[in-house]
């Protein structure tokens, strides 16, 4: 706890005083253009992935980023996915799986949960992507597992979907969703590519788009 104390002071001694201005524009507004959907675990970090400024990105974050699909009683993350498409705008959204995963990892090894009733649950919003993952053969765990990985973003951007704020926006031409898978170790992201069905280098392909607005048959 120390360390995280000891940053917070650092960043209010040397990196605050830099940033006067842009903190004070963010007291009052913000101004996102995405909303960020990606994992809980500590080694993937959104501003740090994409570069962006305090203010820029909206973010969910939860073990194996996980979008349930609407519901008569929709939480947290229905209610933040409807704020920042309604409310604020976002004109892009992007589900981001990673590498080494350890929710997706639970699931791929079948991991006993009974002690952690609470993440089974959770994760059986992935239960399409288990289903459709077990349904092909791999040659190692490692494939697996990436694979599932995989999976789990393409089901959960059709949970979004399921979202009416969402489902309008796409319509309406607003809104574009994405899926993304980074590798931590390579530093590098493969983004779903809609009309394939295909991941696909970001680096290699940056306009790629799981839907896109106007384009709602994709997926």
């Amino acid at each position: 706890m120390r360390d995280i104390i000891d940053g917070f002071l650092r960043f209010q001694r040397e990196v605050y005083p830099q940033r006067v201005e842009l903190f004070r524009q963010l007291a009052t507004e913000q101004n996102p253009k995405a909303l960020f959907v990606t994992c809980s675990d500590s080694r993937v970090v959104p501003e740090l992935l994409t570069q962006r400024e305090p203010g820029e990105l909206f973010v969910i974050r939860n073990a194996g980023n996980i979008v349930p699909s609407y519901g008569p009683e929709p939480g947290g993350v229905s209610a933040t996915v409807e704020y920042a498409v309604a409310v604020l705008g976002v004109r892009d959204i992007v589900i981001c799986g990673h590498s080494d995963c350890g929710a997706m990892g639970a699931i791929s090894r079948c991991t006993c949960l009974d002690h952690l009733p609470a993440v089974a649950n959770w994760l059986r919003h992935s239960d399409a992507a288990k289903a459709i993952n077990a349904a092909h053969e791999f040659d190692t765990p490692r494939a697996k597992l990436d694979g599932l990985v995989r999976e789990n973003v393409i089901a959960q951007l059709a949970n979004l979907r399921t979202h009416p704020s969402v489902a309008l926006a796409l319509e309406q031409g607003r809104l574009n969703l994405h899926g993304w898978v980074y590798d931590i170790e390579a530093g590098c992201i493969d983004a779903l590519d809609g009309a394939t069905r295909s991941f696909v280098k970001l680096s290699d392909s940056p306009a790629t788009v799981a839907v896109a607005a106007r384009n709602v048959d994709q997926l």
